[in-house]
């Protein structure tokens, strides 16, 4: 068989231990492989990276992608680009597609198989934690960690000058990064999209630490974290190929009227794409590799329009269709739990 990889959307930790993976297990049967770079752009416009063992056995440990990433969307112009990746594909003799990427490169790669019958196997991947046909996904672990290595370094300078730091994550729609890493640094307050901003009680809990001796405070907002008579902030009006706005900004805002309302001074920290750069943890790299292997076997069993999955510890299969059909909010418990901290 001739194989087809691409990685689409944000980059990720990751992702170059599933190409590798998927290489592996293709090449072991006697197949090959071949790399589209930037996304579906690769596909589109034949831009390609032959890939072998040779130059995929020590990227495990390299932050991104070997291939490139981009968010380009063939189903937003589809009179030219459907045509041309469909001839791409056949004029490089494909006999199926590795798409690597969050729900809406998986979202592509459902539709190419329903509507045009394209072998396609999906391995899910994004930070943010947000699809629901799999527990966790690869470079979660990664950019939790990073947050809370970076919120370590905030807290000295924040104690020394007796502020409050209020630290920007990502994680969109879904707050599983905020959460995590807020409680791993034993985060004031935590603010995710799942529960609306109640600034009245995060003061109240701001003032009484104080009050108590705690000179300094942490407070964590995910992107998407929104008040209750107001919709997302965002960075920018335009929507990207897949209609998403660029969020960012309500850290700027929590910060400004934590200031306002208690008199300390009120530092904001976006963290952005450090989240999403450097090398995977041990855990990401793991299961960037259980992924890989497993897509690489649904590949040569041609079991098309599936994807690989976590349940619990196990690698399982599902459908592409299960695997774009919602977003995966955060799980209130974990929340819940983490509000014993600042009730």
């Amino acid at each position: 068989m001739k194989v087809g990889l691409l990685t689409g959307g944000g980059d990720c930790p990751g992702l170059n231990a599933v190409i590798r993976a998927v290489v592996q297990r293709v090449t072991n049967e006697g197949g090959t492989c071949i790399g589209l770079l930037e996304g579906w752009r690769g596909l589109v416009q034949k831009l390609t990276l032959d890939l072998d063992i040779k130059l995929t056995d020590g990227i495990i440990a390299k932050g991104g992608t070997i291939l490139g990433s981009s968010r380009t969307n063939p189903f937003k112009n589809p009179e030219s680009d459907l045509p041309a990746l469909r001839a791409n594909f056949k004029e490089l003799g494909l006999d199926a597609l590795v798409a690597i990427g969050g729900d809406d490169t998986l979202g592509v790669a459902h539709r190419l198989h329903k509507e045009f019958n394209l072998p396609t196997v999906g391995v899910p991947k994004t930070i943010d934690n947000d699809l629901m046909v799999t527990d966790f996904t690869f470079g979660f672990d990664t950019a939790v960690n990073i947050v809370t290595e970076c919120v370590d370094r905030l807290r000295t300078t924040t104690e020394s000058h007796r502020r409050i730091q209020v630290v920007e994550t990502m994680g969109r729609h879904a707050g599983w990064i905020a959460c995590f890493s807020g409680i791993a640094v034993a985060a004031d307050y935590i603010l995710v999209p799942e529960v609306p901003i109640d600034m009245p009680h995060l003061i109240d809990v701001l003032k009484r630490r104080r009050a108590s001796g705690k000179n300094y405070g942490i407070v964590v907002v995910s992107e998407g974290a929104k008040f209750p008579d107001k919709g997302i902030v965002t960075l920018e009006a335009e929507s990207d190929a897949f209609g998403h706005a660029r969020l960012g900004g309500v850290g700027n805002v929590v910060a400004d009227q934590i200031e306002k309302q208690t008199g300390y001074e009120t530092r904001c920290v976006v963290l952005g794409h450090l989240q999403r750069g450097g090398p995977p943890s041990a855990y990401d790299r793991v299961l960037a590799t259980r992924f890989g292997l497993a897509a690489g076997n649904l590949v040569l069993q041609k079991r098309f329009g599936t994807m690989v999955a976590l349940s619990g510890t196990k690698i399982i299969e599902t459908t592409l269709a299960d695997g774009v059909a919602a977003t995966k909010t955060l799980d209130l418990s974990y929340y819940n739990e983490a509000a014993a901290f600042f009730r």
